[in-house]
């Protein structure tokens, strides 16, 4: 039990971060359709992109743990599941602060001049880092850390783990299709080709099929099975949680060719980003857990495997 106490500490942790920073990311995409984004030097436009590309990449990583809960240890709890979102984590937060320090530098510098900018900037980087990585030299961490042997996780357990997983995506794709629609009620969107708009329409409609996907078991628990803890609901469930992401990959991908488009004014360049940015995003959140599951099968628990051993006697 402590262990599984563990995992879902560690899912909520990753949960509160990762809504920070999926609502980061949605104010970055609508930050490229307001008026005062064309009147940003050429240099403060490329920043602005590189913010966006570093909290996509913080977004991708904070995912992974939940993705790889699913698909290498196959809902269970495991010390590598732990250590494995510790790691990720961590690295999700650096370019997370990394693009902080650039948003704060745009809008400093574009009202109080550079100067004043690269401060602010630095300011607030060296807080993020100070925060989030050098108070951890100050605190006495333990001397040694305990492994807690795996042991068949309870259904009940799995299911709420099941549940905590989608709503640790789901609050950040409903702030990002927020913005979306408030996007296209903007001077900014209207200036857009007509190309980029269809674009536009089509990551909405990807973003909120993701959406509704995260919404389904709840309600599918709720309504079709009552609240009661069940095999297949967890079965049915679990595979809706592994496949919404990819919509979500695919709808930001998406939307990122429209924001390329608007920085660099290349269709084709444009396209090349959308395309690097979801195999980037889907090889993170899909190949990369198969490939640890193939390399390191999951063990199974010995009241599993027990019961698959009656079975197949």
């Amino acid at each position: 039990m402590n262990l599984d106490r563990k995992v879902k500490t560690a899912l909520n942790e990753t949960r509160l971060l990762l809504l920070g920073a999926q609502v980061l990311l949605g104010f970055q995409f609508q930050a490229f359709f307001q008026d005062g984004f064309s009147e940003l030097s050429a240099i403060s436009r490329h920043l602005c992109l590189t913010g966006l590309v570093l909290v996509l990449l913080s977004v991708t990583l904070l995912v992974m743990p939940s993705m790889q809960h699913r698909l290498v240890e196959m809902g269970q709890s495991s010390e590598r599941l732990v250590s494995a979102t510790s790691a990720l984590t961590g690295l999700g937060l650096v370019p997370l602060a990394f693009s902080l320090a650039l948003g704060v530098h745009v809008v400093v510098d574009r009202h109080f001049g550079m100067l004043a900018g690269i401060v602010a900037g630095v300011a607030l980087g060296a807080a993020c880092g100070l925060a989030w990585f050098g108070i951890e030299y100050l605190i006495d961490a333990p001397a040694r850390r305990n492994i807690m042997p795996q042991s068949a996780t309870p259904l009940g357990t799995r299911i709420e783990q099941l549940l905590t997983e989608a709503r640790v995506i789901i609050p950040g794709a409903q702030a990002l299709f927020g913005f979306q629609i408030l996007a296209m009620l903007t001077s900014g969107f209207d200036r857009l080709p007509q190309a980029s708009k269809v674009v536009h329409l089509t990551a909405l409609i990807l973003v909120a099929t993701n959406m509704v996907l995260l919404m389904m078991p709840a309600a599918l628990h709720r309504l079709t099975f009552g609240g009661d803890d069940s095999t297949r609901f967890l079965r049915i469930g679990s595979g809706i949680v592994i496949v919404a992401p990819i919509f979500l990959a695919a709808g930001i991908s998406a939307e990122s060719y429209v924001v390329f488009q608007r920085v660099i004014g290349s269709e084709g360049r444009s396209a090349i980003g959308a395309a690097a940015t979801f195999f980037v995003i889907a090889a993170c959140w899909y190949a990369v857990p198969l490939l640890i599951r193939s390399l390191h099968p999951a063990k199974r628990p010995p009241q599993e495997a027990a019961t698959a051993q009656t079975r197949s006697a």
